[in-house]
């Protein structure tokens, strides 16, 4: 592995690109304890954003960070994660297909169109089913706050891998959100207490660890419990990476993870992650690449400020970092999110340089609205953000001010994307 990536990139990390025209796709595994990582590079041999924006070894209009941010997102899709990882390492057929999170639609799609006969459930957030199959069973509840829906979609998923017979092989696809889509809740809970605990944690700045370790103390579903109802003969599981550290065991609370003395044959595969997305932006930009890091874990404050002097010392050229920040939320928080915050609080640290940032989720959705993040510039703050920021209210300031950003659901959940550009 370590051998082509030397091969595929100079030394300041570019790609050469006689060799991305001599390969069309190359593939690298990353063998783990119990799962496979499958990170995809798609290199194509006809119309190439590089070297289309390089002209006698100098850079011509570059491509805007929406473009950019957009080649990421792109490069993790579901349809096209799932498409590839079956067609990399074929599966028998499966008897029984179960896919969950806020990319479930579009991976059971590449699914089905694999193995049209198997009965198929799909379980996703609202307005995120436009993808899913027509002969696919879907159920869409609230995110991130479970409801009744998520209850009866946690029901149902018992219930298809319940139905599997002895001898037979379920073809399990997760992605991040799938922790508040289903839940079957123990003795002694009721959905209110659930959605409550579910606020505080939000509420607390908790990382998602922490957050999803406590999910799985009170599910009888996560960490390996719905798994563990399954009386066939293999499991399959492909999961698209929202967790720092593509860990199985916490994306979706470990809901397509198995227990270590599971009676069946388990093959679990990561086929998406934050650095396959960030490595696609890094190949389209066709611009010096100062960093590629995945790095925003920490409270959005702290990171406005460490990032911020980054950018301002740092030469010109293209940024990328990766992540999922926290925001500790005020006791009745207005409308935003947590790209939407770290935005806004960039643009404070920007004020009067010529840095513009993109930083969304990957998923289309940053927080309870319908924005995926921001895109700030060093002219966005004004005398009122600050307000904006301490109501966690950036939502309707960056509305105002034009620096909203909206994709629409995206068919993946990676965490975010950071992109600044220094001139």
């Amino acid at each position: 592995m370590l051998i082509l990536r030397a091969l595929n990139r100079s030394c300041n990390g570019r790609p050469n690109h006689w060799l991305a025209h001599f390969f069309k796709i190359r593939t690298i595994f990353i063998l783990g304890p119990r799962y496979v990582v499958l990170c995809h590079r798609i290199l194509n041999h006809g119309s190439n954003p590089i070297s289309d924006n390089l002209k006698g070894g100098q850079m011509h209009n570059p491509l805007s960070l929406e473009t950019l941010w957009r080649a990421g997102v792109d490069a993790v899709g579901g349809e096209n994660s799932v498409h590839k990882a079956l067609t990399d390492i074929p599966i028998t057929p499966p008897d029984q297909i179960i896919a969950v999170g806020k990319a479930a639609s579009a991976m059971a799609k590449a699914a089905v169109q694999f193995f049209p006969d198997t009965p198929c459930l799909v379980v996703t957030k609202y307005d995120h089913g436009q993808d899913c199959p027509k002969s696919a069973h879907l159920i869409e509840a609230a995110h991130p706050v479970p409801d009744a829906q998520s209850i009866s979609a946690g029901q149902a998923l018992c219930d298809a891998v319940k139905r599997c017979k002895p001898g037979s092989h379920l073809l399990c696809l997760v992605s991040g959100g799938a922790s508040a889509l289903a839940e079957v809740l123990p003795e002694g809970w009721s959905l209110d207490r659930l959605a409550s605990e579910t606020q505080r944690m939000l509420a607390s700045g908790a990382d998602i660890h922490a957050m999803n370790a406590r999910r799985k103390e009170i599910s009888q579903i996560k960490g390996g419990k719905l798994l563990a109802l399954f009386q066939g003969a293999k499991v399959t599981t492909l999961a698209i990476s929202d967790v720092e550290g593509d860990v199985l065991g916490v994306i979706g609370s470990g809901i397509g993870d198995a227990f270590p003395d599971a009676t069946f044959t388990f093959d679990a595969r990561i086929v998406a992650s934050n650095a396959i997305a960030r490595d696609a932006v890094a190949k389209a930009a066709g611009e010096p690449l100062i960093c590629n890091e995945e790095t925003l874990y920490d409270d959005i404050g702290a990171l406005a400020f460490r990032l911020g002097k980054t950018l301002k010392s740092g030469p010109a050229g293209l940024y990328l970092f990766g992540g999922e920040p926290t925001v500790i939320l005020p006791e009745t928080p207005g409308m935003g999110g947590r790209n939407m915050a770290l935005g806004l609080s960039l643009a404070r640290e920007m004020q009067g340089t010529d840095i513009e940032i993109l930083v969304a989720g990957t998923d289309g959705t940053d927080g309870p609205t319908d924005a995926a993040g921001a895109i700030v510039t060093g002219k966005t703050w004004t005398d009122w953000a600050q307000d904006a920021l301490d109501r966690a209210d950036a939502y309707p300031f960056l509305r105002d001010a034009s620096a909203l950003f909206k994709s629409g659901p995206t068919g993946t959940n990676v965490m975010d994307l950071l992109i600044a550009r220094k001139r």
